[in-house]
């Protein structure tokens, strides 16, 4: 059984602060998520002083402020990334981190991560993707605000740039938070698994769980889930992102739904193994039958249990004769 990929996503929910980040790692742990993932960046380095904040943004930040003036407040050091990967070492779940900007890239190569991230905001960012595309690790692409032609111009460069297309897992992804359900849109996720041949996955924006589930059922290799210590906290994403008991929660729904799928070969389970021949049917006398008698449709009937000879060979049986007396009811045998 194929496991899918669950990633706490922290994103800037440690607000700036590295004790937060640390209990965010204890959360992902416990819930039993596979990654924590987070953000890195150096601010400046890619997002201009001109840059407005998203509605979503404002709604839990102050409007006045811009939106460099917000990520500087919820950014960490590359020393404390440094720090978080070895907390995660420790504690013995994958670090992750999705890249913002040049020298993010550059960094977050020293920590030789499992994936590069590439965020939805970056998939038409020539530059970058050759970048990350040189590097020749697996990619996790996520497609927010995208269409299929952009999707397909991304998957191309990575390619062209030296990554392996089996390598690539693109998410079905909406950035807005919360995302509405009517947005979420798996069938997407399915027709871009269909039409690029790749692993395929889902970023879950959405309130709850639900959306993980049906993406998961519907062959989501990855799924990506925001999480928060509290979601009255201050900051964008709180808000949009569920706290531990709910990451427990979709970890556990994840893993039932993976074992509910099964495999594709269609056999006999060791369960209902017990009762197939109680379930089944044998061909039976439907009135006595003397020895030497022929055997008809008329003398002949199928009923439980499937002890004796199947009803597949009943046409096979017909005109042939008894070779003993058998009683109304009584398995036939021949």
């Amino acid at each position: 059984m194929n496991k899918t990929i669950i990633i706490a996503e922290v994103g800037p929910n440690h607000n700036g602060k590295l004790k937060l980040a640390y209990k965010l790692v204890d959360v992902a742990k416990r819930a039993g998520a596979d990654f924590v993932k987070f953000q890195t960046s150096i601010p400046e380095d890619h997002i201009s002083i001109h840059a407005k904040k998203a509605i979503y943004q404002m709604r839990s930040t102050s409007k006045k402020k811009s939106q460099l003036s917000m990520a500087n407040k919820m950014t960490l050091s590359f020393k404390d990334f440094e720090k978080l990967k070895s907390y995660c070492n420790k504690k013995k779940i994958k670090f992750l981190s999705t890249p913002f900007g040049f020298k993010a890239i550059n960094f977050l190569k020293k920590l030789n991560m499992e994936y590069n991230k590439i965020p939805s905001g970056e998939i038409n960012n020539l530059l970058y993707l050759e970048k990350i595309g040189k590097m020749k690790k697996k990619v996790i692409l996520s497609t927010g605000m995208s269409n299929m032609k952009e999707i397909d111009q991304a998957i191309k460069i990575l390619i062209s740039s030296g990554t392996k297309k089996n390598n690539i897992t693109v998410l079905q992804c909406n950035t807005e938070y919360p995302t509405p359900l009517e947005d979420v849109n798996i069938k997407a996720m399915l027709e871009i698994k269909k039409k690029f041949r790749v692993n395929v996955g889902y970023s879950d924006h959405t309130l709850g769980i639900s959306a993980s589930i049906v993406a998961v059922a519907n062959g989501a290799k990855i799924i990506e889930k925001h999480i928060t210590l509290n979601k009255k906290m201050s900051g964008p994403d709180h808000k949009a992102s569920i706290t531990e008991k709910e990451l427990k929660n979709l970890v556990s729904r994840i893993r039932e739904t993976e074992i509910i799928l099964g495999q594709k070969e269609k056999k006999l389970s060791k369960s209902e193994k017990k009762n197939i021949m109680i379930a089944r049917n044998s061909i039976v006398a439907n009135l006595n039958i003397r020895k030497g008698d022929k055997f008809t449709r008329k003398n002949l009937t199928i009923k439980r249990p499937g002890y004796g000879v199947s009803p597949m060979n009943f046409y096979k049986i017909l005109g042939k004769k008894a070779t003993r007396n058998f009683k109304k009811d009584e398995l036939i045998k021949i």
